[in-house]
Order: C-alpha cells, then structure tokens, then sequence
C-alpha cells in the first residue's frame, strides 16, 4: 500500500467514517450535487469505505459497493482539495484493491469524468464492450 505522508492516516473501520464531512464534498460534486445528508449516510452504511484523515479530520473518501464474491462498484472517491497532490486517492485505491477480501473478483466498475489517468494507473480500462454496457439513470434524483 502506498505511504501517506506525515499527519495523514488511512482507515476502513466504519466508525471512522464521517458521513457529514463526505456529505460536504458529494453536494457539490460533480456527480451528486445537492446530494441529501440521509442518502449519503445510507450509502456509507451498506458500503465499503476507506477515508484519509489529516490531524483527525476526514480529507478524502473512497466507497466501494461490494458483494465480495464477483463485482464491486467503485463510487464518491474524493480528496479535498487542499490535500490534493499527496498521494491519497492512490492510497485509497492500493487499500481497496489489495484487500485479501476483494481478490478474485470478476469485475471492477466506475464511472468517472476526468480521473482516467489515476485509474489507469491501477490497471482500470475503458470498457472493451460499451454495446453491452446498459445503464438506469436519473440524473435529476437529487434535485
């Protein structure tokens, strides 16, 4: 797993994740803005996240929607944007993708608009098959 620099720590324990804090990013996300504080703590509740914490507060977030069998869904990867450039989303995504209970999976999904490069890094790829990719959305959900 990549190392964080000083002050900084890295932790999947559920106690630690600060559902207000990573509401205070998603609502003005690109991807969920205006995102409601109740969505976003039962999204966290029924999933896996890993958060970096400065100094005790929550600066970045990662949350990975899992049966731990065949798929997971990776979504809500941020890093605020004054601890940018430190290497955290990298740490996130090493933690994640060297969790003996996430081996074997068939199959890693995201969507993204502009961090391509990162996961790229990370053996992700542009779908081989967009003509059987499908999706359900509804842009407007929080709205």
């Amino acid at each position: 797993m990549s190392a964080l620099p000083a002050g900084y720590d890295l932790s999947s324990d559920p106690a630690r994740i600060d559902p207000a804090a990573a509401h205070a990013y998603l609502t003005r996300s690109y991807w969920s803005p205006g995102i409601p504080l109740e969505t976003v703590r039962r999204a966290i509740a029924n999933s896996l996240c890993v958060a970096v914490h400065y100094h005790g507060r929550q600066v970045a977030m990662a949350r990975l929607v899992t049966d731990y069998a065949t798929m997971a869904y990776l979504a809500d990867v941020y890093v605020l944007e004054e601890h940018r450039g430190q290497g955290l989303s990298k740490a996130m995504l090493a933690h994640l993708h060297e969790r003996p209970d996430l081996q074997g999976l068939r199959r890693w999904i995201l969507f993204t608009r502009d961090a391509h490069e990162l996961y790229g890094q990370f053996g992700w790829q542009r779908t081989a098959h967009p003509e059987r990719l499908m999706l359900r959305d509804n842009p407007t959900a929080y709205a």
